[in-house]
């Protein structure tokens, strides 16, 4: 009895020391974040800023994969189906883990099954930009070209179905106009054209914009949220310019593949807590008018779960689809 007993010590104690030395292991190679836009607008510049002081946190690059179109859904599908082993995690969005279960119904993924959320990680909310040579200096004054001329003023958006895209159509749904949507493959495209002048307006992060705000390429009207952005205190929010009740913030975070094994993901919280908390990032990020954040997975899950009937509502009210 006494040989057995030590036997089976023998192995649960080495069942412990394999697992001890499987969590020390991880990461041992680079670690691809897949984002879901192309390279160049808001989503992939907080996406590569975050990258770089995780790296540094876990001892890894951190390897940036742009894949955007379809609001989202390839990248996400593509974290949902990738081996459970930490090495390929998705900076997922509103679009992607909230609003796309609503616009799509043959969505490849399951939002709450198919991954394991590991915090939420960003907020921001978007500003209503035109083209500077659009005659109006206001949202009443938006608003009354609009009603004047019904159908022909474009909005440009990330892609069908986006947070972009549902921002516009929110705000034709409240404001009783008729505006034309113009679907690009990322934030990047949509600001080629906005300064081009080929498209009129754009409801967009304000990283984005940012210099082309201060240069006067563009013309700010209002923010997207409830309450002024603290970067923009002279810019009235939509809802108090005339569309009361308008209220559009998006958020981002980290997630990994369901099933990723519960040490990796510690081990990932941890790091992503400590790059989040870095001053000189959370510096930045603030003064682009984003909000960093950091939480528990279980608190990204509440959100996630919270999020979903909501935009399923507004997708139905504002008549959005994938188009």
């Amino acid at each position: 009895m006494t040989n057995i007993k030590h036997a089976i010590a023998v192995i649960l104690l080495g069942g412990l020391g394999w697992a001890a030395a499987s969590a020390a292991a991880f990461p041992g190679k680079p670690v691809r974040m897949i984002v879901p836009f192309p390279a160049g607008g808001a989503a992939d510049a907080m996406a590569r800023g975050m990258a770089l002081r995780l790296g540094v946190e876990l001892g890894q690059p951190i390897i940036i994969d742009n894949r955007g179109g379809a609001g989202g859904a390839p990248a996400a599908e593509a974290v949902a189906r990738a081996a459970p082993d930490g090495y390929t995690v998705l900076f997922g969005t509103m679009g992607t883990q909230a609003i796309n279960p609503a616009l799509y119904p043959k969505l490849r993924y399951d939002v709450l099954k198919d991954f394991a959320p590991i915090s939420l990680t960003h907020i921001t909310p978007r500003v209503l930009v035109v083209r500077s040579s659009l005659p109006v200096k206001s949202i009443p004054e938006l608003l009354a070209l609009a009603k004047k001329q019904p159908g022909v003023l474009t909005y440009g958006s990330a892609g069908s179905g986006s947070s972009s895209h549902l921002s516009g159509a929110l705000f034709e749904s409240l404001a009783g106009v008729d505006m034309m949507h113009v679907p690009y493959r990322g934030s990047a495209p949509v600001l080629m054209d906005m300064l081009a002048g080929r498209i009129d307006m754009t409801f967009d992060s304000y990283t984005v914009y940012e210099e082309h705000i201060k240069s006067g390429k563009v013309r700010v009207l209002g923010v997207t949220s409830k309450a002024r952005m603290g970067i923009l205190p002279q810019t009235p929010t939509i809802s108090e310019a005339g569309l009361v009740g308008y209220d559009v913030s998006n958020w981002l975070g980290l997630l990994a593949p369901a099933g990723t094994p519960k040490d990796v993901l510690a081990t990932l919280h941890a790091a992503l807590g400590r790059a989040m908390a870095t001053p000189a990032l959370k510096q930045q990020l603030i003064a682009l008018g984003i909000e960093p954040t950091f939480g528990s997975p279980e608190e990204f899950s509440s959100l996630i779960r919270a999020e979903l009937p909501k935009w399923a509502a507004l997708v139905k009210r504002s008549g959005a689809t994938a188009d």
